[in-house]
């Protein structure tokens, strides 16, 4: 690991890819991290086909960018991370972190379009938007890739499991239902579509998790995440039988 207290003196090569068609991502990524830590950086950008496929047949490897210091080849982007004792992100590892980003910014949308309408942001519609808000952007990350989605979901919902094409049409559904529901408009199609996608996916989810004990990744923000099933694909099914309920009452019994 690198010596903190020697950063700021220390030097480091770095070789990148740097092409007319292509200048590599990965490489500016490395040069501020360098720069960042107090590393002199000689930059030694590979213009051209020919010169990286020398590069990495001279020095063994398969990839750019390839940092060295004290003559030592510390590696890419990763590497140069573990070096430095930073965190190297796993992209299998379980992570909340997508669910936290999208529920954070639809709340805040929420409050911001209450205050807007209402002039404060505590209303009961600020918590209906909420929810709503949180449908079509759910429904928007399945919907970048149905196939993948539809391919993880089929690992748990009933319904899916029992008519393959409801994992394609769950996404359709959760999104014209989130829409409606912002309007507030269409609640004999609205309401009852919320109701019914959430009830079955909060009784397959609680069945593979609660009862079964079965560890899944989660199909809620799409095919391709490390969220796992259970909490939040519970609480955003509860979340549709919630707002279907209470739109339902307002509009039919209130």
């Amino acid at each position: 690991m690198a010596d903190s207290s020697t950063r700021s003196t220390s030097s480091a090569v770095l070789y990148r890819m740097v092409m007319t068609d292509h200048m590599c991502p990965f490489g500016l990524k490395t040069k501020h991290l360098l720069r960042s830590h107090g590393y002199q950086v000689d930059d030694r950008p590979l213009r051209s086909r020919e010169a990286i496929d020398a590069f990495k047949q001279e020095h063994g490897v398969t990839t750019t960018p390839q940092v060295f210091i004290a003559e030592q080849r510390i590696g890419g982007y990763e590497e140069l991370r573990r070096h430095l004792g930073l965190p190297v992100r796993d992209p299998d590892k379980p992570s909340y972190r997508p669910v936290i980003a999208l529920f954070s910014l639809t709340f805040l949308s929420a409050l911001a379009a209450s205050m807007g309408a209402f002039g404060t942001v505590f209303t009961v519609q600020a918590a209906m938007w909420f929810i709503a808000f949180s449908m079509v952007v759910l429904a928007l990350l399945k919907l970048q890739d149905v196939e993948s989605f539809a391919t993880m979901f089929l690992n748990y919902d009933l319904l899916a499991q029992r008519w393959v094409p409801y994992a394609r049409l769950y996404p359709f559904g959760e999104a014209v239902a989130g829409v409606l529901m912002i309007g507030g408009i269409l609640h004999a199609v609205s309401v009852p579509l919320a109701l019914f996608i959430g009830t079955v996916g909060a009784v397959s989810v609680f069945k593979a998790v609660y009862i079964d004990r079965r560890e899944l990744k989660c199909a809620c923000v799409g095919g391709n995440n490390a969220v796992p099933l259970g909490f939040v694909s519970l609480t955003e099914n509860l979340m549709m039988i919630a707002m279907a309920v209470w739109m339902g009452w307002s509009h039919w019994g209130g």
